[in-house]
């Protein structure tokens, strides 16, 4: 049996939450996400995970910690930092994603405004991910 493919989202916004709850539900239905609302949460939550994400999804914008702190404190811990990180976020300004790219983002996703749309962008992102999956070498 194939476990479930793990994925983390970090987003304060619940509304946003809930939309990527559903399109991973509807599009993935062997997906697991798991959400935090706050960069602290999450740092704690994979802090104690056992089964640690495949890809974490991060918001840029969120109050507290934002999105590239966390993405620093993820890369600087050995145990989480070959995670890969797509950051997530409504703001397509060129220097927020030069400082992802730079803090080594896997990828950028200016997210939809409209439910249709982000389901689009979620679905060519598991596809893109499940491809990644069935191409990479597995680790001997």
């Amino acid at each position: 049996m194939t476990p479930p493919h793990r994925f983390f989202l970090i987003d304060d916004n619940a509304h946003d939450q809930l939309l990527a709850q559903e399109a991973f539900a509807e599009l993935c239905p062997d997906c697991h996400l798991t959400s935090a609302s706050s960069g602290r949460d999450a740092l704690t939550m994979l802090s104690l995970a056992d089964d640690l994400p495949e890809v974490i999804l991060l918001d840029v914008n969120m109050p507290g910690m934002n999105g590239f702190e966390v993405l620093q404190a993820l890369k600087a811990d050995p145990r989480l930092s070959l995670i890969p990180v797509v950051m997530l976020s409504t703001s397509g300004a060129s220097d927020d994603i030069t400082a992802a790219y730079t803090l080594h983002a896997s990828s950028y996703l200016i997210k939809a405004n409209v439910f249709s749309e982000f389901l689009e962008q979620i679905e060519s992102f598991l596809a893109y991910w499940r491809h990644c999956k069935l191409t990479s070498p597995v680790p001997s």
